[in-house]
């Protein structure tokens, strides 16, 4: 029963391993799971482990604790909680006669945000009690308690999420509108809301025929199922660097609530020694004035992609000696041994490590992967220390330590290389989250498009992904792989930007990892590579990528199909191929075509396709030389 290792993966999936061997794999969305016994003593080692698939919802007895605390991982590292009315239990569940749609902050104009803090670390609470955020001493990670309706069905869900999150949105200027196919949605509601309380008022004493019909077929009474909703509180934790918008509003407030509280110490520490105050304003920011925001609301009971559920366990905790590994997998979250490892990927990559202790090693910007600072506030005096460790020369282990600084770097130096692997392979399905789908495209809008092919001659082929891959070809069948950012214009080497490893292939199929800093021997690849990749930023030839963003100009097939296209319009459009000599044949061949208002086929003569030719041919050099000109 205890858990073993619990990893999160980037597409929201869950995976749990427990002590007596036995494995739980949870989908993105929590509706589904799978559920490998672990192997008896006396079984065969060909024998195959017992495996369960079922919904969640319907979770056998045997499983629902495994279940439930598979569930409660997920949901404190997932932006949407999974929250199944009929496996949770009823203790946890509250009856609230309303229906929460916002939240109100305090106003830092008006509360009184020195109070929120104690003992360095801050509370935030909303006027409504319904959230509260906590910022840890450090300053690195901050967690969130708030009231989440249950999961619902698929229609009643879309309905709250309408509610919540779209009636009022944000146009392409920054103003704020409503929006309009929401706020209908809402008037209905209203409309109907209020046919409902007059059809209660007008049989409000009526006195019951039936007293079953009064209730639902649970035998709750609709008097509950009718006027109430189940909440339950979810507990998330989130680093500073990188969280849900939804929390913006309330973690500002609590920055601003230490530094108030930092300079408050500050001015009573001058006075107790003596010295001259100094004045510590602390700046307001303009956008903690919007007061008002939404909660996170949960994923329906019910997956609109179960097609898309991925039912591999990923061998890399098994195999990591051997680096084969059946299903590539981004990882986000990793509890082993009571240490969490946070890895956090996109424009910023940071690795965060929380041994236990209150204290955080992380690793972003120019030290990405290679140093880690040790961050931790004394318990006596509560000063701020820092350390930076090497991973190339990471210190003893201490007796008497509750853990090694060395274990934990090398284990999350290891995932790290792993999950460099996976972003630099050219395998995108890793991408593919079923809840985040749109069920108009198949989930066809989160797989990468080829925006540039280039030959290079004599030396390969480039090609560049909407994802800021890049994969190069060398003629020798060396292939290398890499991650550029192509929105800004830098020409600098833009190592630990996007990801500061590459891959590269061997001829032999040998696959390494090599630092775009060092790369050894294999220096003349790198260069190459990023020396085109430079050029296209300089030329502004590839932009920021957004959804279907494919240009023409980056397409050589495009601009030959644009040719093809104008030599046909103009042959379509000409008055040289009407005219007919029908009367006398040409001996030296003849050219077939046929009207569209004739059946019978005409005769042309060479000397009139010739005309026409040479004329189209004109009139496309004016049109190249008039693009070169314009800049295009």
């Amino acid at each position: 029963m205890a858990e073993r290792l619990m990893v999160l993966y980037g597409d929201d999936s869950a995976e749990v391993h427990y002590a007596g061997g036995g494995r739980l794999l949870l989908s993105p969305c929590g509706c589904e799971y799978r559920y490998d016994a672990g192997p008896p003593a006396s079984s065969h080692q060909l024998q195959p482990a017992e495996s369960t698939r079922q919904r969640a919802a319907f979770v056998r007895s045997a499983h629902r604790e495994r279940l439930i605390r598979a569930l409660d991982f997920r949901n404190r590292f997932s932006s949407r909680p999974y929250l199944p009315s009929r496996v949770l239990p009823p203790e946890r569940k509250k009856i609230i006669f309303r229906d929460i749609l916002e939240i109100r902050w305090p106003d830092p104009a008006t509360a009184d945000l020195t109070r929120c803090a104690d003992n360095g670390n801050v509370k935030i609470s909303s006027v409504d009690g319904y959230a509260h955020l906590y910022l840890s001493e450090l300053q690195q990670e901050f967690t969130v308690e708030f009231l989440c309706k249950v999961s619902q069905s698929s229609v009643a869900s879309l309905c709250s999420s309408q509610k919540n999150s779209n009636y009022q949105t944000r146009d392409q200027y920054g103003k704020s509108r409503k929006n309009p196919v929401a706020e209908m949605s809402l008037k209905q509601m209203r409309v109907e809301g209020k046919k409902n309380d007059q059809g209660c008022a007008e049989g409000k004493y009526r006195e019951p025929t039936n007293p079953e019909d009064q209730r639902d077929t649970d035998g709750v009474p609709l008097f509950y199922t009718k006027h109430t909703c189940e909440y339950m509180w979810v507990t998330q934790c989130w680093s500073i660097s990188s969280y849900p918008e939804e929390w913006k509003h309330p973690l500002s407030l609590a920055l601003m609530c230490y530094n108030l509280n930092t300079a408050k110490k500050v001015m009573q520490t001058c006075e107790k020694n003596h010295h001259p105050s100094m004045e510590t304003d602390v700046i307001i920011d303009p956008e903690t004035k919007e007061t008002v925001s939404h909660l996170p609301t949960a994923l329906p009971l019910s997956c609109r992609a179960p097609h898309l559920h991925r039912w591999t366990f990923c061998d890399f905790f098994q195999n990591e000696a051997t680096e084969k590994y059946s299903c590539p997998q981004l990882i986000q979250i990793v509890w082993w041994q009571g240490v969490f490892y946070r890895f956090i990927h996109g424009r910023k990559n940071i690795i965060e490590i929380y041994p236990g202790d209150d204290s955080v090693l992380k690793s972003e910007g120019s030290l990405f992967g290679n140093y880690f600072m040790h961050y931790a506030i004394q318990k006596g005096t509560k000063k701020r220390e820092e350390k930076m460790y090497s991973v190339n020369s990471l210190p003893p282990d201490v007796p008497g330590n509750s853990y090694s600084i060395s274990s934990i770097i090398t284990q999350a130096t290891k995932i790290l290389q792993y999950c460099y692997k996976t972003k630099l392979s050219l395998t995108h399905n890793y991408y593919l989250c079923c809840w985040k789908m749109v069920p108009e495209t198949d989930g066809r809008e989160m797989l990468p498009v080829l925006l540039y092919e280039k030959v290079i001659p004599s030396i390969g082929r480039v090609i560049v992904y909407s994802d800021h891959k890049v994969h190069a070809a060398f003629w020798d069948g060396v292939t290398l792989n890499m991650v550029w950012d192509f929105s800004s214009s830098c020409s600098k080497i833009q190592i630990n930007e996007d990801v500061g490893w590459c891959k590269l292939t061997t001829p032999d199929g040998v696959q390494q990892l090599i630092q775009i800093s060092h790369p050894g021997i294999y220096e003349r690849y790198t260069r190459t590579v990023i020396e085109w990749c430079r050029s296209l930023n300089e030329r502004k030839e590839i932009s920021e990528y957004t959804e279907h963003s494919e240009t023409e100009e980056n397409w050589s097939a495009d601009v030959e199909l644009e040719k093809i296209q104008r030599f046909n319009f103009l042959l379509d459009n000409s008055n040289v191929l009407e005219r007919t000599s029908a009367a006398k044949p040409n001996p030296s061949g003849l050219t077939v075509r046929k009207t569209e208002n004739e059946s019978e086929p005409e005769e042309i003569s060479e000397g009139y396709v010739l005309e026409a030719l040479e004329k189209t041919s004109k009139v496309i050099q004016d049109i190249e030389s008039l693009l070169a000109a314009s800049g295009r």
